[in-house]
């Protein structure tokens, strides 16, 4: 077999966890393409990171609150890499209120699930491409998720778009979960391509994750900055999932540490994670 570059996609990879892990698979001799919002930090980080000895790295800049943002940055990675062997689904982020994009999405959800969910639909091709060229499971999707899945007892069918008693934190925790849903089914999908998929866990991050907290969220934050990872210690098992053997033997798992942990019953629920896909793939069509 032919050996090429291996490319990966890392949304969120102006800063924090997703810059990281954008840095730790250049330094391996991946390719890499980032996806990032704030024009500041992604000139930055392109700058950083395309200055590492023989770094090739391409930033894209979208609001992944929008779909059709997300869309035309999904495009683009297509066409510069026909082949792509990790899709590392990291960008998100709290809202300290409710905010209905212009598409009529609750941003919360549309960020942190939709975004990578449409994504990950335009770039499937791309990841079958370089799935028949290399070992099985050789492949990566990951998401991004967190143990705030943990504290939603499941996905608020009737009203996505939160329209009574919004929390910044309960919308997070919800989208999480998704996440986790999205996994579920996507490797159920996809068993037997050579592609696989898992969420993770990134732990409590030192980054800017919370600086669009509501003052509750951003108080937590502060209460527990003592256990804090850096954003490169967080990144390792973003980087491990991509890269690592051993996440290839096995599909539609939640990590932490580099270790598989249990997730939440409602993570768990088959016909949840069925339904959810239905409900985004009509909540995404047309994009």
């Amino acid at each position: 077999m032919k050996s090429r570059v291996k490319v990966a996609v890392v949304t969120g990879a102006s800063a924090g966890v997703g810059k990281e892990a954008a840095r730790a698979l250049l330094q391996q001799g991946w390719r890499v393409i980032g996806v990032g919002r704030d024009p500041a930090r992604c000139a930055a980080a392109e700058a950083e990171l395309t200055a590492l000895p023989g770094a090739d790295f391409t930033m894209i800049r979208a609001d992944m609150a929008l779909l059709v943002e997300t869309a035309r940055a999904a495009r683009e990675i297509a066409a510069l890499a026909p082949e792509i062997d990790a899709l590392l689904n990291n960008a998100g982020g709290v809202m300290a209120q409710r905010i209905i994009t212009a598409e009529g999405h609750e941003a919360t959800f549309a960020s942190n699930h939709l975004a990578p969910f449409l994504l990950t639909q335009i770039l499937l091709p791309n990841l079958l491409a370089a799935a028949a060229q290399s070992a099985p499971g050789s492949v990566r999707v990951a998401a991004v998720s967190s143990t705030g899945h943990e504290h939603c007892a499941g996905i608020v069918w009737d009203d996505l778009i939160f329209t009574e008693g919004f929390v910044g934190g309960a919308a997070y925790c919800h989208a999480k979960l998704a996440n986790i849903l999205f996994i579920r089914e996507l490797a159920r999908r996809l068993d037997g391509t050579g592609v696989v998929a898992h969420a993770m866990h990134p732990g409590i991050v030192a980054s800017n994750f919370a600086s669009h907290c509501d003052a509750a969220m951003q108080a937590y934050m502060e209460s527990i900055a003592d256990r804090a990872l850096t954003p490169a210690q967080a990144a390792e098992t973003l980087v491990w999932l991509a890269s690592d053997p051993a996440p290839g033997q096995s599909s539609g798992g939640y990590h932490y540490m580099r270790e598989a942990v249990p997730c939440s019953a409602a993570a768990q629920d088959d016909a949840a994670a069925a339904r959810l896909w239905q409900v985004s793939e009509a909540l995404v069509a047309g994009y």
